[in-house]
Formats: C-alpha cells, structure tokens, sequence
C-alpha cells in the first residue's frame, strides 16, 4: 500500500497534467474556430473559379491544356513518376490523426513505385525519414500555419515540376474536416484535372472572349485553382488536427477525474487507516501505563 505522501504526490501530479491537458483543449478550439472562419472566407472565390473554368470549356470545346487529360482519356492511368503530398501534422498527441494519413499515403506509395513525395508537417517527415522513405521536399511550419501564401508556395514546386515532365501525376493526401461531423483521409488526384469537374459537358454555350486563347487563358487560371485547392486541403487538415486534439484532450480530461477519484479514494482510506493505527496505539499504550501503575 502506498504511503499517504506518495498518493499526496500523484494527486497534485494527475491534477497538473488536466491543467495542461485542459488548456490544450481550449487552445485546439479556438484554432478550430479561426481556421473555419479563414477556409469559409476563401470558398466563395475558388467555387466562381471553378465555374469559370467550366465556363471556358463551354466557350471553346476544343480547349486544351497541359493541365487536363487529354480529350477521350480522362481518368486514364498515366505512365511515368508520380508526386504525392502528404499533408500532416507537426506533433502528435492528436489521437490516431496522423497515423490515418500516414497509412494511406503509405499505401498509395505501394501503388506507385515511381512516386516522388512532398511531405507537410514535422510527423511526416520524421516518420519517413525514421524507415528510410525518402521524400523529395519537406515543408517547414506550414501545418501549424497554414496560409495562402504558403500553398501558392507549394503549388508552385509541384506545377513546376508537373510542367517540366518530372511528374506525370499528382495526388494529395489530406484529411477532410467534413463540419466536424466526421473526418475523412482523402486521397485526391490534383493533376492532371478532367473536363467533368467543371461541369464542362452540360452543352450550354458562353458567349464569351478570351485574349490571346482560351488555352491560354486557362492555363493562368489553372495555377490560382490549384493553389486554392491545396490551400484548402492544409486548412482542412489542419482543422481536423485540432479538432482530433480537442477529443483527445477531453479523453485525457474524463481520464484525469476517474484517477483522481480513485486516488482520493484511495487517499482517504489510507488515511483513516493510519488514524486507525494511531489511536489504536495511544489506547494500548494508556492501557499499558494503567496496568504499569496498578502493579506498582
């Protein structure tokens, strides 16, 4: 049986982990808030984009694009290497979140034994990095910070890449937020796009212009796509990190109270054993001193 100095010290501990272990949650719901407030600002501009690329492929249906499969080939495999970005994130205690993405990013890179991976956040590098994965570029700060300017960043690489021929496919794997009704591991290919995405097959005609091509024209506004659609990917990644945290702080949390409830428990039943004892002594020893006194 423990000593009552020894659950004394247990009680104060477990009770200074649920400090940090609370403060963790509030922390992890006010990023959830922030980052849900940022991605909803954001939507309204990439979902016109969206409808605007459709509306360039109404207006020319001969349009073609380095970008898109190529008209009758779309969602065809594609020979050649193919880049993967990983999207973690920086440190754990977030429940099995990280391990979800690490999973499917690990079978997606069995499938394709030419890939190329682009790894976001500190858990993913060092998990690759730990069974000797190598992985062509790691992405400092940008899970816990997840910007606009940083997806621009990373989309720049990969098109760049994409343009060059390194890479004849790309996917993403990410977690979706889903409202925080539920979360998702996706993987999603992110080039080359198709034509039905953009709703391009409806038939209906645009009565529009573009200067110098429509080819042209999409090609630009393909890059600005691209980068919203990362950008939304880290942001809603990111939103499922905190969100996994919260549940896993409150877990900690209920964990903490029935601990201390079994060491208090335990406290006070020590406790009263030692009383117990004490004036067990006291009464033999007075006893003892009256049976002394009575002989004499």
């Amino acid at each position: 049986m423990s000593s009552i100095t020894e659950i004394k010290h247990r009680i104060t501990s477990v009770r200074d982990t649920k400090k940090i272990t609370n403060a963790m949650y509030l922390i992890a719901s006010t990023k959830v808030r922030k980052a849900k407030s940022d991605l909803e600002k954001t939507r309204p501009y990439f979902s016109a984009m969206q409808k605007e690329i459709g509306d360039m492929f109404r207006a020319d249906e001969n349009a073609d694009s380095v970008y898109f499969y190529p008209r009758g080939a779309e969602g065809t495999l594609r020979k050649g290497a193919c880049g993967i970005l990983v999207v973690t994130a920086d440190k754990g205690l977030a429940g099995a979140y990280n391990q979800n993405v690490l999973k499917k990013a690990q079978s997606l890179v069995g499938t394709h034994p030419g890939n190329k991976l682009f790894v976001v956040g500190e858990y993913g590098r060092q998990y690759f990095t730990s069974r000797g994965v190598p992985f062509e570029r790691g992405f400092d700060y940008t899970a816990q910070n997840p910007t606009l300017h940083r997806a621009r960043e990373i989309c720049d690489i990969l098109l760049d890449r994409y343009t060059a021929g390194e890479l004849n496919e790309i996917f993403v794997v990410y977690t979706d937020f889903g409202g925080g009704r539920s979360e998702h591991v996706y993987v999603t290919r992110l080039l080359p796009l198709s034509r039905g995405e953009f709703g391009a097959s409806d038939g209906k005609h645009v009565q529009f212009e573009y200067e110098p091509s429509v080819s042209v024209v999409l090609d630009n506004v393909i890059h600005s796509y691209v980068s919203g659609f990362v950008y939304s990917a880290l942001v809603d990644s990111y939103c499922c990190e905190q969100n996994a945290r919260m549940v896993a702080m409150l877990g900690a949390d209920n964990n903490a109270e029935e601990i201390l409830a079994e060491l208090s428990l335990e406290y006070n039943r020590v406790r009263q054993a030692a009383i117990t004892q004490e004036i067990t002594e006291v009464t033999s020893g007075a006893k003892s001193m009256k049976r002394k006194g009575a002989d004499q």
